[in-house]
C-alpha cells in the first residue's frame, strides 16, 4: 500500500517564510534514511512557502485562470510530503510517530491505486502501466 504523508504548514513555515534550522534538517535526515534503509520510503521533500507558488483554477469551459500565492489559511496548506509504501496503515502510522515534529500536524492519505476504480478496463490498466514505466525511466 501507497500512503502519502502530508505535512501541514503553519503560520511560522509559509506566513514567515521561517526554514529549519541545521539540528532540524539533521533530524529529519537521519529520519529519512532510515526510511530509506527500511525500504519504504519512495519520495520525500519539502516545499516553499505559497508566496513563491500558484494556483490554476478551472471553471467550466471558461479559460484556466492562474492565481498567484501567497495563499491565506496557512493551516490549509502543504509544507512537505513523503511517499511511502508499507503493508498497511498500522505500519504507516507507527513510522510517522517517530518523526521528528515537535509540534505542528501530518495528514496521512491512502493513494488510490488503479484497480480501485471501477471503471478502470483492461485497457485502461494497461494503458497507465506504460506510462508509469514510461514516467519511471524519465527520473
Amino acid at each position: 500500500m501507497r500512503f502519502m504523508v502530508i505535512v501541514k504548514s503553519d503560520e511560522k513555515t509559509d506566513v514567515a517564510g521561517a526554514q529549519p534550522s541545521a539540528e532540524e534538517l539533521q533530524e529529519m535526515g537521519k529520519f529519512n534514511e532510515e526510511l530509506v534503509k527500511a525500504g519504504v520510503m519512495l519520495a520525500g521533500e519539502g516545499l516553499l512557502p505559497s508566496a513563491q507558488g500558484f494556483r490554476i483554477q478551472y471553471s467550466g469551459d471558461t479559460e484556466a485562470r492562474v492565481v498567484d500565492g501567497p495563499f491565506a489559511e496557512s493551516k490549509e496548506l502543504i509544507a512537505g510530503f513523503w511517499i511511502l509504501q508499507v503493508k498497511d496503515r498500522a505500519e504507516v502510522v507507527e513510522w510517522m510517530k517517530r518523526a521528528p515534529f515537535r509540534e505542528g500536524e501530518i495528514e496521512i492519505r491512502q493513494i488510490a491505486e488503479l484497480e480501485d476504480f471501477d471503471n478502470a478496463t483492461p485497457e485502461i490498466v494497461e494503458h497507465e502501466k506504460k506510462l508509469r514505466e514510461q514516467a519511471e525511466a524519465n527520473q
